[in-house]
């Protein structure tokens, strides 16, 4: 035995060895880090092999799973995405640059009045101990009439738990549903959090591409396909980030309907919910018990230094992402809980019609400009594609920061090389100061 396990353990060091090497090769030539068909391809030759040697399938997919994830964080240590040019941004601030950021989902308005009130009064209401690790229950229960009236669901304060942003929903929910050697559908292009919390557990992702061509809807088919019995989620985000798309909603009704068939966990982050700019359906009218949803008032409110979020699901699933929350960080800040429960109290349609007329600005001046995207339903991005040969949306987000312009690389996103994202969080003069930037900066480059 082990003998065998110290041969397994260099053949590990091998193998990551070769990893390593194709990471370079990839980046050189500007493939994206994970390949699908490749992975298929291996994955029939390791599920052929385990039946000709007798071992089970499921066992030797997790362990292929295992060693394809080892291969992707070898090679994630070059990749770049909207984090890594925020950071740079800021560092170019700290030393005096004026940079015009585009790259970053944050809301340049102030939160709602009510909300500065209420970091006045807080002290005085006593809102300052440990607390309930789902949350305090005063909160739980305004969310409780927020979301039910919201989106029309009757739900309870055990179906919530309040987290420290949305992200750490997600987070919870995939560390504490999933286990390693799982797989965890994602369609892409995605905001990239969902692959790398899926990552740090030992969670394989399956990836569905979808194409501007296609209006980035995917195919049920492409679902179906790469369903088996390690899959055990599909992680949903609509509006999206970065596309802005909404699903049809027969599509998104017949995905849920695979998911039951297949027994699969939803997670649906729907914290764009509020910009949506046509109809647009929430998973918690499915009433699926498998069902995760995630929310924020990072978006709605413009509170993302706050730090603050929920998540809505059956019982024994908050139960699961509650033990592990106590663990991380014991409850989140009373404080801000309070902050939070009076900021339901506040009207954010304003909030929606900035930011919707900010996005129509933003599509007219990327329409001048020459990119192709489609028009979003809803968030507050545009994901555009620049036809040139050879383009490079690292390379043109890292050299437009030196003109004073953050915009997000498509890589960020998944296998969009030749996209970057446009953030419309910034007043109309902003939005159209940066674009003439980048307009200049392409015409440059013709």
């Amino acid at each position: 035995m082990d003998e065998v396990t110290l041969e397994m353990i260099k053949l590990l060091k091998t193998r990551t060895d070769i990893a390593r090497e194709i990471g370079e090769v990839k980046k050189n030539i500007g493939k994206g880090i994970t390949d699908e068909s490749r992975e298929d391809n291996l994955r029939n030759k390791v599920i052929s092999l385990g039946n000709s040697i007798g071992l089970d399938e499921s066992i030797a997919t997790k362990f292929l799973n295992f060693l394809l994830n080892e291969s992707v964080k070898v090679q994630s240590a070059i990749k770049q995405t909207h984090l890594s040019i925020f950071l740079k941004a800021k560092s170019l601030e700290q030393q005096g640059e004026k940079i015009i950021h585009m790259e970053v989902g944050e809301p340049d308005f102030l939160p709602p009045q009510i909300v500065k009130d209420a970091l006045e009064e807080v002290f005085d209401k006593g809102f300052l101990k440990y607390g309930q690790v789902k949350g305090v229950p005063a909160f739980r229960e305004a969310l409780v009439k927020y979301v039910s009236k919201k989106f029309n669901v009757n739900i309870t304060q055990e179906n919530i738990i309040v987290s420290p942003g949305a992200r750490f929903s997600i987070f919870t929910a995939i560390t504490t549903l999933l286990n390693p050697g799982d797989e965890m559908i994602v369609i892409e292009p995605a905001w990239p959090a969902y692959k790398d919390c899926a990552l740090n557990a030992g969670i394989k992702v399956r990836t569905i591409n979808t194409t501007l061509e296609e209006k980035w809807e995917p195919s049920l088919q492409q679902i179906e396909n790469v369903i088996n019995s390690n899959t055990k989620m599909i992680v949903l985000n609509y509006p999206n980030n970065p596309t802005g798309k909404i699903l049809p909603e027969k599509l998104q009704d017949n995905i849920i309907e695979l998911a039951r068939k297949n027994n699969l966990y939803v997670l649906s982050d729907e914290i764009y919910s509020q910009y949506a700019k046509k109809d647009w359906k929430s998973i918690l009218s499915y009433n699926y018990e498998k069902s995760i949803v995630t929310q924020s008032f990072s978006k709605s409110h413009a509170m993302t230094g706050f730090r603050i979020g929920y998540g809505i699901a059956n019982t024994k699933i908050i139960e699961k992402m509650a033990k592990l929350e106590a663990l991380c960080l014991t409850s989140v800040s009373e404080p801000i809980q309070y902050v939070a429960m009076k900021a339901l109290e506040a009207d954010t349609s304003n909030n929606t019609n900035t930011v919707q007329n900010r996005l129509n600005i933003l599509a007219e001046k990327v329409k001048e400009i020459g990119l192709d995207f489609e028009i979003p339903d809803g968030a507050m991005y545009i994901f555009a594609r620049v036809n040139k040969e050879g383009f490079d949306g690292v390379q043109f987000a890292n050299s437009t920061l030196e003109r004073g312009l953050a915009i997000a690389p498509g890589e960020g996103f998944g296998n969009y090389k030749n996209f970057i994202r446009i953030s419309a969080c910034q007043d109309e003069k902003t939005l159209i100061e940066g674009m003439n930037i980048l307009g200049n900066i392409m015409s440059e480059k013709q």
